[in-house]
């Protein structure tokens, strides 16, 4: 994969990731139309570069991230993140599998969007504007829904908002803890597969970071992705708060709707 190719995925990244319509969707497509061919470098490039994303939450809610005075802030995170070690570590080679198909992902890409199109009439109930307010009962719940994510196509962030609306938080309230919550399980995700998960056929497995080290071309591929991850997600979440405080989740799901219309007859008419 050269720059050019890491730079686009990149960027499909940043402004995916935190958006409820599936980064791993988007992926799939950019990388059909571009012709970028689906190594194992090319799937760990994919994960991996979300540790970019991750730092854009950070830098964005850095106060909220290093108020230490606020442990519990921590903890609910910790407990939110329980589910989706546990079932992500059990079915991991399940979810790689259906990877390979994007037809199942453009589905659930479209049955995503029909949901958000009514989810503010489903979940009407808003009375938590404030992470200090949610429970932690209420985390571990959002953690639960988070875990409808390993479906590639609904995205991880539409299942964590709309858990967090079935908690009663609010728009607002609900997407941002969606954000915070994405820093330890992305970040659980990222190493697991820079640094434990094995990449190849069984007997010629690789690490993710021998991949990266392998060649100069796979460590810029990797600095640059980030960087330019980071970048585009600082971007998107402020443009997501802004379309989501005035307009709701209506445009994300009619969006997701089309792109997954447009995904089912291209990979199955012309693939």
């Amino acid at each position: 994969m050269d720059l050019i190719k890491a730079i686009i995925i990149a960027i499909i990244e940043g402004l995916t990731e935190y958006l409820p319509v599936s980064s791993t969707a988007h992926m799939i497509f950019t990388s059909s139309i571009f012709g970028i061919q689906e190594d194992e470098f090319v799937k760990m490039f994919q994960v991996s570069i979300q540790f970019g994303a991750i730092l854009a939450v950070v830098y964005l809610y850095w106060k909220k991230f290093f108020d230490f005075s606020n442990l519990k802030f921590y903890f609910k995170l910790a407990v939110a993140i329980i589910p989706a070690l546990i079932l992500g570590y059990i079915f991991d080679d399940k979810i790689e599998a259906v990877l390979g198909d994007p037809v199942p992902i453009a589905i659930v890409l479209v049955l995503g969007g029909i949901v958000l199109l009514f989810i503010d009439r489903i979940f009407k109930v808003h009375t938590i504007d404030d992470e200090k307010d949610i429970s932690y009962k209420k985390a571990f719940t959002i953690g639960i829904w988070q875990c409808l994510a390993m479906m590639p196509g609904m995205s991880r962030s539409a299942a964590s908002i709309i858990g967090g609306m079935q908690q009663n938080l609010t728009r607002r309230a609900a997407a941002e803890f969606s954000f915070f919550l994405a820093v330890p399980t992305m970040l659980a995700v990222t190493v697991y597969s820079v640094f434990v998960k094995g990449w190849g056929p069984e007997g010629a497995q690789q690490k993710g970071y021998e991949m990266i080290l392998a060649s100069q071309d796979n460590m810029i591929s990797f600095a640059v992705g980030n960087v330019v991850a980071f970048v585009v997600a600082v971007i998107a979440i402020k443009f997501f708060i802004g379309v989501l405080t005035k307009y709701g989740f209506k445009p994300w799901g009619w969006y997701r709707i089309v792109v997954g219309i447009v995904l089912l007859i291209y990979f199955t008419q012309f693939k």
